[in-house]
């Protein structure tokens, strides 16, 4: 409107002398209108506020009161607009980013018009890759020998998919196979589906938590040989156990690695003079 100076007043001294700065502003609502208010009031030349008597205000009192009744008796000629979101609330706003080439970009190019890449090595895949792929009515498509046609999408779109059918409303959390069999039953096809689904199986915190405990050893097993029995003995000593009677609370073991035969012993203590003993 090319308005440079503006005169506000209000009844209200607290609001006039907390946007001066004289008072000190304590609730957090009321410090983000000021900080908007201040934001808005650099845009001016000159910007006053000063408080009046609310007798003097009648304008003012009339719309404070009228903020309070129902809106369905009032006049025709009396225009009042709500205002659903309060001026301090941040807008949110989505950029959109421009998309970079997608993995089947190099196939559009020459399934539409016969271009393929300067590089030999990628024209010689563009060419073994090209026959599986087919363009209707601008949507790409993988053919399949048993299945129905796949809608090929892009990476970003493809874990939506793997996210929604991995933990959304139908989402059981299966592993990376299943749910990379589940993405393709949905006739969606990218060519790093299963790494995706991988990936995703791994970041997902439910399924580390509840998976079942892999009880597969650290390492590969060895054989371990025995030509004769009795040639060949393993020997250990067994945790503490409850005392029983001669404060015996330990037990040493011995196992024939042919015969499987076993000697045990219950001792109280653990010394050298014992396991010689034991021996």
């Amino acid at each position: 409107m090319g308005m440079e100076a503006v005169a506000t007043l209000t009844d209200s001294k607290l609001a006039a002398n907390q946007v001066n700065g004289s008072f000190e502003t304590r609730d957090k609502r009321m410090e983000r209108y000021i900080k908007t208010m201040r934001q808005l009031t650099k845009s001016f030349k000159e910007f006053t506020i000063r408080q009046i008597p609310r007798s003097e205000n009648r304008r003012a009192d009339a719309l404070r009161k009228l903020a309070s009744t129902c809106f369905n008796y009032l006049s025709k000629k009396v225009l009042v607009e709500v205002l659903k979101e309060r001026s301090i609330e941040e807008q949110q706003i989505n950029t959109l980013r421009k998309a970079g080439p997608m993995w089947m970009t190099l196939l559009i190019d020459y399934l539409q018009q016969g271009i393929l890449p300067n590089s030999h090595d990628e024209a010689m895949k563009i060419h073994i890759k090209a026959p599986v792929y087919v363009l209707i009515n601008g949507e790409r498509y993988r053919k399949g020998f048993a299945t129905p046609w796949l809608i090929c999408v892009d990476e970003a779109k493809g874990k939506e998919v793997l996210q929604e059918a991995h933990a959304g409303q139908a989402g059981a959390h299966e592993g990376a196979q299943a749910l990379t069999g589940k993405v393709l039953w949905m006739d969606i096809y990218w060519p790093t589906a299963h790494q995706d689904a991988s990936e995703l199986t791994r970041a997902c915190m439910e399924c580390q938590i509840f998976s079942p405990v892999q009880e597969n050893p650290p390492a590969p097993l060895s054989n371990i040989s025995s030509p004769w029995p009795f040639y060949q003995w393993g020997r250990d000593i067994m945790r503490p156990f409850p005392e029983a009677p001669g404060k015996l609370k330990y037990v040493v073991v011995a196992v024939d690695y042919f015969t499987k035969w076993i000697e045990a012993e219950p001792l109280a203590c653990i010394t050298g003079r014992h396991i010689i003993k034991f021996v």
